[in-house]
């Protein structure tokens, strides 16, 4: 049980952490190409403020790359913008992994406390007989706790798991389309919609 426990907190930490990180508002806060497009317009862009984007948001540090490499070519800012892409999408997929991990785990780690109950009720059987019926059915369902402990950290890990992995891949969509926008607003090849 100690293990289907301390996987049930790290599960617990970890769904804390990714409920907090995934925020839409966190990752693409809302307007911040049209901010960008204001400077830009108004040659107010400088460093500091690229910094500052940077600083902001995951969707930030993307267009921040795009935004250094700005006066060179827009394949150039493209592959820019998709190498520090990546990097983002792989830090937005933290301890995913790991939550996968719990879920598999656990169910083995209940099934492995069901049998060693069941070796344990069976070494007693051998020992001192069948004895009585309420006993031995006691030691069985204590033996079965186990495997009810696990599934229940599984359960809600793997769906956790799987409803992270969505979010992230939608997130990252949200990004790629924020930073081509930003490309083509830059490069003339389309207005800032609204």
């Amino acid at each position: 049980m100690l293990p289907i426990l301390a996987c049930s907190v790290l599960a617990l930490g970890i769904l804390i952490e990714r409920f907090w990180m995934l925020r839409n508002a966190r990752v693409l806060p809302p307007k911040l190409v049209g901010q960008i497009w204001e400077w830009v317009r108004n040659d107010e862009l400088d460093q500091t403020k690229i910094d500052a984007v940077y600083a902001s948001s995951p969707l930030g540090r993307i267009l921040a790359a795009g935004l250094n490499n700005r006066k060179h070519s827009r394949e150039i800012m493209k592959e820019s913008i998709e190498d520090t892409g990546r990097h983002v999408a792989h830090e937005l997929e933290r301890f995913i992994d790991s939550l996968g991990t719990i879920a598999a785990i656990a169910p083995l780690l209940g099934l492995l406390g069901t049998v060693l109950g069941m070796i344990k009720v069976f070494t007693v059987i051998t020992t001192s007989g069948v004895g009585s019926p309420g006993e031995l059915a006691g030691g069985i369902s204590q033996a079965l706790i186990t495997t009810a402990a696990g599934l229940t950290v599984a359960i809600p890990a793997l769906i956790f798991n799987r409803v992270f992995r969505a979010k992230v891949e939608g997130l990252v969509v949200g990004m790629e389309e924020e930073s081509l926008k930003l490309v083509d607003v830059l490069h003339g090849e389309r207005e800032l919609e609204k």
